[in-house]
Parts: C-alpha cells; structure tokens; sequence
C-alpha cells in the first residue's frame, strides 16, 4: 500500500529483494517529484541498506513500513518493523575483509544524521537517516523563444568566384572542364 500528501510518503511492504527494487524506484520517483533529485542517490542507498537489514535481521517476519517525510528543509526516510531489537553499527576496520555487516556504516556516511528508536508500546523499532533538503534548479517555466524571422534569407545567399590561382599551393582543386584558365 502507499499513500502519500505534499511532503510524506508512505509504503507498506515485506522486505523481500524483489520489494527493495521497487520500493527504491518509489523514493527516486518520489524525489523526483519534490524537486529532490540531488538526494536521489543517497537516499535511495540510504533505504536499501535499511531494507536489507529488516529482510536479514528482523523477527518474526519481514514486514515493514518505509516513510519519507520533507520538512523544514530536511528528507528524513524511516523504515518501521516489527522487530524491537535496535540495529548496532559495525566498525569497519574491524574486518575489512567481511562481506556484510557495513550497511549502517554505509547509512551513516550516506547521511547527515541517523538514528533508531524502539516504538513506545515494545512492538518493534524505526531507524532513520536525514538528509539536507535542496531542491533541485527548476526547469524554465515558458518554452524559449523562437525567432519568427528566419535567420538567413536562401534568396540572398552570397556567392564567390575564386580563381584556382590564388588558392594556396598544395591543394587540389576541382575547375570544372571548358571553365579553367587558358
């Protein structure tokens, strides 16, 4: 399900790899749509490493909400689950041979500001990432101006006779027969 107003957006789904796709072309859609398009790539790196740690790590299963909110110049993109156990963030320089393990650190150097917070009632968590929100140079509003007058009049197009002589020796040149010199 996704519903969305001027400034939030939210989907529903499980957090199944086919769904991370999509669910990423929605916030790059969605950002489009606000003007955001310099925040695309993060913010849609931001969401699939939030999403792919949902379908590896929450219990007891993989649904979840995805939440883009734009407000006081700030992108803040949320995903809610139903697992209450808060995300820890690996270092990096710990293994850096490790295959898994970096998406928080990648959220974080994504980012400007993340975080994650159990809900009130116990029944899961939300972990977020924000981002400075500029919008992107709006596109010119009218179409440009197109001349009405041509620019060059075919009827008056200049035309000039040079002789083959005072062209620069050691090119060839083309005199048609019957109109050369002699």
């Amino acid at each position: 399900m996704i519903s969305h107003s001027r400034r939030h957006c939210v989907v529903e789904l499980q957090a199944l790899p086919l769904r991370i796709g999509q669910i990423r072309r929605i916030v790059s859609a969605q950002l489009r749509h606000w003007q955001l398009d310099p925040l695309i790539d993060r913010a849609a790196l931001g969401v699939t490493e939030l999403l792919s740690n949902v379908h590896r790590h929450a219990q007891p299963h993989k649904t979840c909400t995805v939440e883009i909110e734009l407000r006081l110049g700030r992108l803040t993109v949320s995903v809610c689950d139903s697992d209450p156990r808060l995300p820890v963030r690996r270092e990096l320089e710990a293994d850096a041979l490790e295959t898994s393990g970096r998406g928080l650190a990648l959220v974080e150097a994504v980012s400007e500001t993340w975080g994650a917070r159990r809900h009130a009632d116990g029944t899961g968590k939300a972990v977020w990432f924000s981002l400075r929100a500029t919008p992107a140079r709006a596109a010119p509003t009218a179409p440009p101006g197109i001349c009405a007058e041509p620019v060059r009049d075919p009827a008056r197009a200049a035309l000039a006779a040079v002789s083959p002589e005072t062209l620069a020796t050691g090119l060839p040149v083309a005199v048609p027969v019957g109109t050369g010199p002699g």
